[in-house]
């Protein structure tokens, strides 16, 4: 769902910032909620269950994202607010019990239920905290009950799977004072990806990684002052702050997308843990080269583009680093819902100078300033691509950028391909009308 936002016809345009250069923006979004999280984070959370507490038009969102399962029975699920829960007629907490005990006698290996609140159950203030508190207790000790906020407002759609995160930090056993150093990577991974990774720490040295979430929620690392955390995704602002606060230190890093940023995620691990210079080398060698070669082969297509990013993901500083670093695209605007300089600083220091840094968006603005550009690439959200695809933009969904394996090395050439694909697709329409 398009989640616009009214813009006041007095507010005045955002000035730059004077002395980072970024462009604020106030005005009319066009973003998913964050309840499409679910979609990527019941795949990667193998034990646990989604329970939306919303409306119809959230059920049908969810559903729409995550498309017909026909094989296995989803672990998401909508309790629909009808019009006597949202008028105070009836009592939604003794109907939110009633769905949690119906669900569990149909799905009684559910170890964990998220109860995620929305934007019609934060506009009633149904306290799905206490209702979490309250099931918990009620369901001890087969069930863990938690809840986190998956609402559109003022947010963008991968700030679910942080709220989702930071729920289960606060879950997380404190690690004993003299407990050995350990790695974290914080961030939801296809298991795929988690794999290769895992394989590349433990050829470095390092055995002693977790990952959060991991494949079962049971499995929570414990946190202390010797826990050391990557973040694997650049829009884990609340989570990163979390575990902080609970004593761990965070690597600052680019982030693992292509060969360079790959190579610096690791190596800021290899550093932090005593890794010397030839076994990170050793260990990480063949991987890059695999990586270079595939990066390699879609150059070509992207060497010296224009790409023009729309807010959506959070992940754009950090793609744009990777198109114009490893690929030689040229960045004519990065744009993000909110910039978290301290997460994202190491993408910002390795982006080209005169690239333009927008925070926010005004959607009418940011339109004419991409058609005024003409770049050969739109990275943007669904609502914005056909409209620019008619006016003869290539685009491309910045959604498919999070549905997809893109971390590592040996996804480095699957990400290059994402962004060639439509630059492919319209030169094979104008050979077709030529």
């Amino acid at each position: 769902m398009n989640a616009p936002l009214a813009r006041s016809r007095t507010m005045p345009r955002a000035p730059a910032d004077a002395n980072i250069g970024v462009l604020r923006e106030r005005g009319q979004r066009e973003v998913f909620c964050g309840l499409t999280s679910i979609v990527w984070l019941h795949r990667k959370i193998q034990d646990a269950f989604f329970l939306v507490v919303g409306s119809r038009t959230c059920a049908h969102l969810i559903q729409s994202a995550a498309g017909v399962m026909i094989f296995a029975e989803p672990r998401f699920a909508t309790a629909i607010l009808e019009e006597r829960d949202l008028a105070g007629m009836a009592d939604a907490n003794s109907e939110l019990d009633r769905v949690v005990d119906d669900l569990l006698a149909r799905r009684p290996d559910i170890r964990t239920l998220f109860l995620v609140g929305s934007c019609p159950s934060e506009v009633i203030k149904l306290d799905l905290a206490r209702a979490a508190q309250r099931l918990s207790v009620r369901h001890q000790p087969q069930l863990r009950v938690l809840n986190y906020s998956g609402s559109g407002i003022e947010t963008t759609f991968t700030q679910g799977e942080d709220a989702c995160l930071a729920a289960l930090v606060r879950e997380c056993p404190v690690a004993a004072p003299d407990s050995p150093p350990s790695l974290l990577i914080a961030g939801a991974l296809p298991d795929i990806v988690e794999d290769q990774f895992c394989r590349l720490f433990s050829a470095m040295g390092l055995d002693r990684v977790s990952f959060l979430p991991g494949r079962r929620s049971t499995d929570l690392p414990a946190i202390g002052a010797q826990t050391k955390v990557l973040l694997a995704q650049p829009f884990l602002g609340e989570t990163a702050q979390m575990l902080v606060d609970r004593g761990a230190e965070r690597l600052s890093a680019p982030f693992p997308f292509g060969v360079e940023g790959t190579t610096a995620w690791l190596e800021s691990a290899a550093l932090a843990f005593g890794v010397s210079p030839a076994a990170f080398s050793q260990a990480v060698a063949p991987a890059q080269a695999r990586g270079r070669r595939a990066i390699l082969a879609q150059r070509t297509w992207l060497e010296g583009r224009r790409v023009f990013f729309f807010p959506d993901s959070q992940l754009e500083p950090s793609l744009a680093r990777f198109l114009h670093e490893e690929l030689g695209a040229v960045p004519v605007e990065v744009a993000t819902p909110y910039l978290n300089r301290d997460l994202v600083g190491p993408e910002l220091e390795r982006l080209p100078p005169g690239s333009r840094l927008v925070e926010g968006q005004d959607v009418d603005r940011q339109l004419d300033r991409c058609r005024a550009e003409r770049p050969d690439l739109a990275v943007c959200g669904l609502g914005l691509a056909n409209p620019l695809e008619a006016e003869g933009i290539a685009t491309k969904w910045s959604i498919e950028l999070i549905f997809s394996p893109i971390h590592g090395f040996d996804q480095a050439g699957d990400l290059a391909s994402l962004f060639v694909r439509p630059l492919l697709r319209r030169a094979r329409l104008k050979g077709l009308k030529a």
